[in-house]
């Protein structure tokens, strides 16, 4: 059913009206509306926010509900790119139950758009990704999922990757992915002209992590642009992390965002406590598009992490030393209609005619809403009632 008569809530933290929901689409707004053979829900004067967006996670590497991991490792990021890709199969790390798992509580805690990084190399071929894929289609009423096809261990270093990674764009991954063209491919040339090619064959957009520091991570993002310009990409192509953007030198990192703005690049922040991270209130008056994400939650990497965008929001709010009211409504702009935005998605916010999708959250105005711990009354997609008080209500949800 996608039509729903939701009453006393409190759009954007405003007064109490009803929102009426026809065909999944936002009928009309306003007091005392009636609807004849319509579901009805008291909010009981819960605010209505658009739907929350997880913009960069990796529901593929979650160790969420198994014995806890006593593997993890310290020091370089190979060390734990290689740790991971060799504990997935001795750790029985079923991607389609573990992807289950991460996502359902994604979409309890108010999200109804991921963006998924799925690793997909040499020693593992594209059965993460056919995990991924049967995810997708199981969540299909209660959350749009974006996979990208991410060549984690690298791509020029790994040969056949290149091939695997055109594979999974023809099996239905979404977004063409890419990992830190200098100090991990070691040929940004080669490894970005790879990427770009690949998105021009499939028409596919394209999403790279950059956690390429200074002035090496700013020469990499200086080539993005470059060849998002020249292939006229502009408003494809993301950058996730993007640590070079948070550098102190605001000379380099100013005329840099003013290019990624320019070029429509969109990025996407995680917050990464123990990096350097770029400012989602400069990025934001430079006009470039951000979404924000959960990143990896419980995984090999690090014991960290909720699979919840308001926790992720507070943690990108105190490493940014966010703190006014207007601060963390912009907090929650980026966890919710502007990471919709920054991934290419419909994101008109909760006007009449917009999509369907709400979250209820508890609080009194916006800023509170952000840093109150409470479960999420009502999450609804495309007019149908998805989770209550933080449970899946989802009919035919088998888990693996």
């Amino acid at each position: 059913m996608t039509d729903l008569l939701i009453r006393n809530t409190r759009p954007m933290g405003g007064a109490p009206q009803d929102i009426l929901i026809r065909d999944g689409r936002i009928a009309t707004i306003g007091t005392g509306l009636a609807a004849e053979d319509v579901r009805v829900e008291d909010a009981a004067g819960a605010i209505a926010i658009p739907t929350l967006v997880d913009a960069h996670t990796h529901l593929d590497k979650t160790t969420w509900g198994m014995p806890w991991y006593t593997g993890r490792k310290g020091g370089a990021l190979q060390d734990l790119i290689d740790n991971e890709r060799n504990s997935r199969i001795p750790l029985g790390l079923d991607v389609h139950r573990q992807s289950m798992r991460h996502a359902i509580q994604l979409i309890e805690n108010g999200t109804g758009h991921i963006r998924s990084h799925v690793d997909i190399d040499t020693d593992h071929g594209l059965s993460l990704l056919e995990g991924k894929l049967q995810t997708r289609d199981a969540l299909k009423h209660g959350v749009e999922i974006q996979i990208v096809a991410f060549p984690q261990s690298g791509l020029m270093v790994r040969p056949g990757t290149y091939e695997l990674l055109d594979e999974a764009l023809a099996m239905g991954a979404d977004v063409v992915g890419g990992l830190d063209p200098s100090s991990m491919d070691r040929d940004p040339k080669a490894s970005l002209d790879a990427i770009f090619r690949l998105a021009q064959k499939h028409g596919k957009p394209i999403d790279i992590h950059l956690h390429e520091y200074g002035e090496l991570g700013a020469f990499t993002l200086e080539e993005i642009i470059a060849r998002t310009l020249a292939h006229g990409m502009q408003g494809l192509v993301g950058v996730s992390h993007c640590f070079c953007l948070g550098m102190p030198d605001p000379h380099r990192v100013g005329p840099l965002m003013d290019a990624v703005a320019k070029a429509d690049i969109r990025i996407f922040t995680t917050g990464h406590p123990s990096a350097e991270v770029p400012s989602p209130q400069d990025m934001r008056a430079a006009g470039i598009k951000v979404g924000m994400g959960c990143d990896g939650i419980r995984d090999t990497w690090g014991p960290w992490g909720q699979p919840d965008m308001l926790h992720r929001a507070r943690i990108v709010g105190m490493k940014n030393r966010m703190r006014r009211d207007d601060e963390l409504e912009l907090l929650l702009d980026v966890a919710s209609r502007g990471g919709a935005e920054a991934m290419g998605l419909e994101a008109p916010g909760l006007v009449v005619g917009g999509p369907g999708d709400l979250t209820l959250v508890a609080g009194e105005t916006l800023a509170h809403a952000v840093v109150e711990e409470a479960p999420r009354p009502l999450v609804v997609k495309r007019g149908r009632v998805v989770a209550r008080s933080g449970k899946l209500v989802l009919p035919g949800v088998v888990m693996p």
